[in-house]
């Protein structure tokens, strides 16, 4: 089979095409023919070796965790029905043309949405619907996002603001901002500008019963003072370079509910439940999937290097 591996830590140039034995799928296991290939900013970053105290990783390896495709060859006590079925599913070394993976990881894929709107749901769309329940957002709710115009972000503008909640979505630059405001945001801010907290905090009219930072660093710490007191924050991004660094006894002297990136590694009957809601959200309408760029799998260090940019709007992509 076709894959890109990682060699050795490094830049987007590590990353390269290679052959490998087609994997062997086992009892309750079915063989996927690849179709596209879901990418998230923090394969750019272990790839780098950042990050080895929560994701473990030891070059030479195949990156990615999240495909659809086609199931093509079932294991020993896989039903027949599962042969020819269009899947998304969660699986080890996801940058390459096959995959396995258990008859218990896979979702179907409804008939009224194609493999690459559903490969851009498996994580971000997994993530977002199970960050709405972590933090519990209600109607009413004030949720400000950071990072708004990203894969994962841009599904949280539409969740929040279906749910009913006011919705101030940070991002860069006036492409960005104009598309978070199109998905559904009631109000934008371009952190590039200096006094980005006062003017956020201006649109929220006080303060953010909800924060979802999906970006760390300075900009995730800044935005704890722009949490409501007894108010909900999600430090669940690094794109930065890392995890937002919170005052916890801060966080504990105002009430503020904390969640981070260990809140959101979900069960695997979570994973197919909030799986399944965000493929029938986008086959209702309700969740627009907005895809930047598409790479071959061949080209997959060019995808890190565009991912790193921060240039693309919405989501990148491989397909096989």
């Amino acid at each position: 089979m076709r894959a890109a591996q990682v060699q050795k830590f490094g830049g987007p140039e590590v990353l390269i095409p290679v052959t490998l034995p087609d994997p062997v799928p086992g009892p309750g296991e079915v063989l996927i023919d690849v179709a596209y290939i879901d990418t998230i900013f923090v394969e750019t970053q272990l790839r780098t070796g950042w990050g080895q105290e929560f994701f473990p990783t030891t070059p030479p390896y195949v990156p990615g965790g999240g495909v659809s495709g086609v199931v093509a060859a079932l294991g020993p006590e896989v039903p027949e029905e599962w042969l020819g079925r269009r899947v998304t599913s969660f699986v080890q070394d996801g940058y390459a043309s096959r995959a396995v993976a258990a008859v218990s990881a896979l979702t179907v894929v409804p008939d009224a949405l194609d493999l690459l709107a559903a490969a851009a749901l498996v994580h971000d769309g997994v993530t977002a619907a199970g960050l709405l329940e972590l933090t519990a957002v209600a109607p009413g709710d004030r949720v400000l996002i950071l990072g708004a115009s990203g894969g994962m972000g841009t599904l949280l503008v539409q969740l929040t603001h279906s749910r009913g909640a006011l919705v101030v979505g940070l991002a860069r630059g006036a492409e960005k901002l104009a598309l978070v405001r199109e998905l559904g945001a009631d109000a934008t801010v371009d952190v590039s500008a200096s006094d980005w907290p006062e003017r956020a905090r201006a649109a929220l009219g006080g303060a953010a019963d909800v924060v979802l930072d999906g970006v760390g660093g300075q900009l995730g710490a800044t935005a704890l003072s722009l949490a409501a007191d007894g108010g909900r924050f999600s430090a669940h991004g690094a794109p930065s370079g890392g995890f937002a660094t919170l005052d916890t006894e801060e966080v504990s002297r105002r009430g503020i509910k904390l969640f981070g990136i260990a809140d959101v590694q979900f069960p695997q009957a979570d994973l197919l439940r909030l799986t399944s809601y965000a493929l029938q959200e986008a086959v209702a309408g309700r969740l627009r999937v907005v895809i930047g760029e598409v790479f071959e799998l061949a080209r997959a260090g060019d995808a890190h290097a565009a991912i790193a940019r921060r240039g693309v709007v919405g989501k990148i992509l491989l397909k096989v």
